[in-house]
């Protein structure tokens, strides 16, 4: 790992991205739409992934206002069949030439649902649509040197408890909060998985982790939105008061996806009091996101339940 100095790494040590397509999952707003802004205004193609076709087509706009370079990709992940779709428009608009892949949308502590496919709806979206996007996005990025996968995680990850033989919640209780641990925990398992299977393979594709520590976006609006108990949304709603901004927030997954000091299979945050907040600097992850034997079943369950070829396999 190298020396970590005191000078805090921003947006002004991104390097030139001229050249780079970039696509964005969840780019429609909070950390995906400053993560795009960003990576458009240093001159990357920024491909905005987004569900919603009104919201995307307005943060389009707003990337494009900045003078950047982007285009709008319908993506809803808790559909496999839009994933598939997605993936393939992206190969075929891009010439199977991707450079960065930041795997950012997700939801976080909703009441239990299903996705079209029948999975629970946190670790369907968070950790196996954006699993299956990272497979079938692969020969794209295989072609590109030094291309990377950032993959967003979260501190609620050390909350996370990953049960195989029940990811979707059909037996043990449902709390929305353990789900969301569990899809965050799953999230940083893929993303080192990845880094030793794309190594192993001799694959030069680089994967890295980010979590944004505590920051104020549209995922606790939301959060909050579903539930009917007013103490429990204004609690969310205090919390974005002590809340870091978007801006500050989205640093770690900007670090990982440009900075030359990011190291394969590494796991940035924010360096501030336990992690909450402040600049990029490599995070910490419990004993559970680190272990490998877990890490490889969750690969190839992955692998079962979406039906789609790994990548490396």
């Amino acid at each position: 790992m190298p020396k970590w100095t005191a000078r805090k790494w921003d947006t002004s040590d991104i390097p030139d991205q001229s050249g780079r397509t970039v696509l964005v999952t969840g780019a429609n707003s909070g950390l995906g739409l400053r993560t795009a802004e960003v990576l458009a205004g240093r001159g990357a193609h920024v491909v905005l992934a987004c569900r919603s076709a009104e919201r995307g087509q307005r943060a389009l706009e707003q990337v494009l206002a900045t003078g950047g370079k982007a285009e709008l990709v319908s993506l809803d992940l808790a559909d496999l069949s839009s994933v598939r779709a997605a993936a393939a428009l992206v190969r075929e608009r891009t010439g199977d030439a991707l450079d960065v892949l930041v795997n950012n949308a997700g939801l976080m502590a909703v009441p239990l649902g299903r996705t079209a496919d029948g999975f629970e709806r946190q670790f369907g979206v968070n950790h196996l649509g954006h699993a299956a996007l990272t497979w079938l996005l692969m020969p794209a990025l295989r072609t590109r040197p030094g291309a990377r996968v950032v993959t967003v995680s979260s501190l609620v990850h050390q909350m996370g408890h990953l049960d195989l033989a029940d990811p979707n919640y059909e037996v043990r209780r449902y709390t929305a909060w353990g789900a969301y641990g569990q899809s965050k925990l799953a999230n940083l398992l893929f993303a080192r998985e990845l880094d030793r299977r794309t190594r192993a393979a001799g694959v030069d594709v680089t994967s890295v982790a980010a979590h944004p520590g505590v920051s104020a976006t549209e995922l606790s609006a939301n959060t909050a939105a579903a539930y009917r108990n007013p103490l429990y949304r204004i609690g969310l709603k205090i919390g974005d008061v002590f809340a870091q901004s978007v801006e500050v927030g989205a640093l770690p997954q900007l670090y990982a996806a440009t900075s030359p000091k990011a190291e394969p299979g590494g796991y940035y945050g924010p360096d501030g009091f336990r992690e909450t907040r402040g600049h990029p600097a490599p995070a910490a992850s419990t004993t559970a996101a680190r272990d490998e034997l877990a890490a490889a079943r969750l690969w190839d369950l992955t692998a079962k339940l979406t039906g789609v070829a790994p990548d490396p396999s």
